[in-house]
């Protein structure tokens, strides 16, 4: 079949995150679908934001875009005794997790739009480490005073090495720090999109604005230990040390 679209990918990646470990791939294409089933129903999986994306297709031609997805390495299969589970790859789940951290951004956006900050924190806690971090960051750079209740709230539930980070990113909003954007994530999503494995990539600095190499190995090694992409080139970043 022909090659995925980015939407279709991103909307199949956020679907699989509902079910990851859970359920394989005929639960997942069911999703997407737009399912009644029973079963599907009363695990609220029509609440995910994607569920019905391609209702005008078949069941088979949405398994056939999951099985491109498994193929190119968004997705794969592990067994739980017998049964086949859909868990992402680490190109996958590198993807998801930014848009995840988008989409809890712009429920922020709406609170604090309505002048809400009732929420309970506690759904942020025991999420992705890496997740969390890159949220933090997004909150950053956008400089909003109004997230800061919502964030103290987080700081209240949350652990030790998360409460480090949150008031980090409350005192970078108060002394209002300019961010520039991260164009290195925007390198390395492209190539995931494109299906390609890792590889060496050159990174911009933030701070002296040089091109630095970013090493395979090295990029394996920061995304297994959930670390940020370095924003500084050695030269710089032994400067700052």
């Amino acid at each position: 079949m022909k090659k995925l679209t980015e939407p279709e990918i991103m909307a199949i990646l956020r679907a699989a995150d509902e079910l990851i470990g859970e359920g394989g791939r005929n639960l997942l294409a069911k999703i997407l679908k737009g399912s009644k089933e029973k079963k599907l129903l009363a695990l609220h999986l029509d609440k995910c934001p994607v569920y019905g994306y391609f209702h005008k297709l078949s069941l088979a031609e949405v398994i056939e875009k999951i099985d491109w997805m498994i193929k190119h390495d968004f997705l794969e299969i592990q067994y739980s005794g017998r049964l086949p589970m859909i868990v992402f790859t680490d190109r996958g789940w590198e993807l998801e997790r930014d848009q995840r951290a988008d989409e809890i951004l712009a429920e922020w956006y709406q609170w604090i739009e309505q002048d809400d900050f009732s929420h309970d924190m506690t759904y942020l806690k025991d999420r992705n480490r890496g997740m969390i971090l890159i949220l933090l960051d997004k909150i950053k750079e956008t400089g909003e005073r109004r997230f800061i209740p919502l964030l103290e709230k987080w700081g209240e539930i949350d652990y030790k090495k998360v409460r480090k980070e949150i008031r980090a990113t409350i005192s970078h909003i108060v002394k209002n720090k300019a961010t520039e954007s991260d164009e290195n994530w925007q390198i390395i999503r492209a190539e995931l999109l494109k299906g390609r494995n890792p590889r060496d990539v050159d990174l911009k600095c933030m701070k002296c604005g040089n091109i630095f190499p970013f090493r395979t190995f090295e990029r394996y090694m920061y995304f297994t230990n959930q670390w940020r992409y370095p924003r500084l080139c050695p030269e710089c970043d032994q400067e700052n040390r």
